[in-house]
């Protein structure tokens, strides 16, 4: 997985996956060594999680439940998928495709149920690597998914006994699979340079800003003001570094108060925005509810004007569960927890996804942080197909370790699946601007402060994926079952067929 991106150390996993289950003599040893073999992957892809309990001292004692309790409970899926496996476990080549249908489909479960959390799904070591990721472009995240299963898993079978032909059979459909998707992709990348939006020039802002005492309400006025120093290239209070420039977006959360109860920051805002430049930013904000008793807040999106006034906004639709909210409210909290993110009871969810509109650009699909790594809630629902995805996201919670790279990966698939351009601003990093093939434009790395300008490509026609998302994992999943199900059913009667010669001949 990113930041390494060495997408063949995955024949190691999904081999011992085969010969786990050809060890296994019960379920109930394949479910434990799914569980096993799950544990592991997790640890070892999820142990950045520790970071973000180290940015409040409160938390620290729940480190070892977040480095070690998600990889226990995520490992569940692996354990299932072992288990149907081994309902269908027959000798013989096509058991390939029975791991694939069934661990392939543990994976989308992940993704799915109990809001789902589908980070380093094992199709993302082929979504990491840009040529091998432009099947995506067809058969989504979890269509890689199934395909990188067959395809590391493959090769083990050079070790089954029979003919050499048979057991060359796995290696040599596993360098042919992986050799047509890489010419794909390597066609479908061989295009020229995308056109770009005309009229539109983008400054994404990474502040670089640590979660900590620093970023507070009593040193507001010094967030802001890095803010204008590095929106405006260091020219501030002149905006002559803003030359040029009509969009300016800010990661998420920006500000360390809400926005739309601070008339005199909107207006320090907005003389930066004097030339015609719209800022596009994450913020909290609040609602009161109709009573006016109570107040819900929300992660989101909101759009300023020339004017300072508010003229966009869109709320997260999918919240980080024990970040952002806490499951399970009156019991926790009754034990003294409460969620990373401070929002009284808090943060509310949007009732769906919805496009934002901005003057100037075209439909925007917003996803904020989280929301970008899941696949079938990319496109809101009803309205235009947007002309950009926007990610901002705040990663600083995990500093200079391997998961603001794989969130950059997850956001970067979601270009590719869609063919939409990414516009992507953190506030540590990665922020880009890539193109619907996922290539980028440009780039600011992680752990850098600054802006980086770029136009934004116009977006590709509809993708097969973008046209028909359920498609690919339906049909790869009823395909591959079907064969481990023909599989299954020629080895019964093979074995009826030896048991009656057997017993006549005796």
């Amino acid at each position: 997985m990113a930041p390494f991106d060495l997408f063949w150390a995955m024949f190691v996993p999904m081999g011992a996956a085969v010969l786990l289950l050809d060890g296994s003599s019960t379920g109930k040893m394949a479910a434990l060594s799914g569980w096993w073999l799950g544990f592991g992957y997790f640890v070892a892809g999820l142990w950045w999680l520790g970071a973000a309990f180290f940015v409040e001292p409160e938390f620290i004692w729940a480190a070892p439940f977040g480095i070690l309790g998600l990889p226990a409970l995520l490992a569940a899926f692996f354990a299932a998928g072992f288990w149907a496996a081994f309902r269908l476990w027959r000798p013989g080549p096509l058991r390939i495709l029975v791991l694939a249908a069934a661990l392939g489909a543990g994976e989308w479960l992940r993704g799915t149920i109990l809001t789902g959390f589908p980070w380093n799904s094992i199709g993302m070591a082929l979504g990491d690597h840009l040529v091998l990721a432009q099947i995506a472009s067809w058969i989504g995240m979890n269509g890689l998914t199934f395909l990188a299963i067959a395809v590391f898993a493959a090769p083990v079978l050079v070790f089954d006994h029979g003919d050499r032909l048979r057991r060359l059979s796995g290696p040599c459909a596993a360098i042919f699979v992986l050799a047509s998707v890489y010419g794909f992709g390597t066609w479908r990348l061989a295009v020229p340079e995308m056109p770009t939006v005309s009229g539109v020039r983008l400054r994404l802002m990474q502040p670089d800003m640590p979660l900590d005492d620093r970023f507070s309400r009593t040193h507001a006025a010094e967030i802001l003001h890095r803010y204008f120093e590095l929106s405006t290239k260091g020219s501030y209070p002149s905006v002559s570094g803003m030359a040029d420039i009509t969009h300016l977006v800010w990661p998420e959360t920006s500000f360390p108060f809400l926005l739309d109860s601070e008339p005199v920051a909107r207006a320090e805002i907005a003389h930066i925005l004097k030339n015609g430049v719209t800022l596009i930013a994450g913020a909290v904000r609040a609602e009161d509810s109709v009573d006016g008793v109570t107040r819900s807040y929300f992660n989101a999106i909101q759009a300023l004007n020339g004017q300072g006034s508010i003229i966009g906004t869109v709320d997260k639709a999918h919240l980080v569960p024990f970040g952002e909210y806490l499951p399970f409210s009156d019991l926790l909290t009754a034990l003294g927890l409460r969620q990373f993110v401070q929002a009284p009871g808090g943060f509310t969810a949007a009732s769906q996804h919805k496009n934002l509109a901005i003057p100037g650009l075209p439909p925007i699909a917003p996803l904020i942080c989280y929301e970008a790594i899941f696949p079938s809630e990319t496109i809101p629902e009803g309205g235009p197909r947007p002309g950009l995805l926007l990610n901002v996201t705040n990663d600083a919670w995990f500093g200079l370790t391997p998961g603001p790279s794989q969130h950059f990966a997850q956001a970067r698939l979601r270009a590719i699946e869609q063919g939409l351009p990414l516009v992507r601003s953190a506030n540590n990093g990665i922020s880009a601007i890539i193109d619907g093939y996922g290539r980028p434009i440009i780039v600011l790395p992680l752990g850098d402060s600054g802006v980086i300008d770029g136009p934004l490509p116009q977006a590709l026609p509809p993708t097969p994926y973008s046209s028909l998302p359920h498609f690919p994992v339906a049909g790869l999943f009823y395909g591959l079952l079907a064969f481990g199900l023909l599989l299954t059913k020629r080895q019964l009667t093979l074995t009826s067929d030896s048991l009656i010669y057997t017993t006549s001949d005796r």
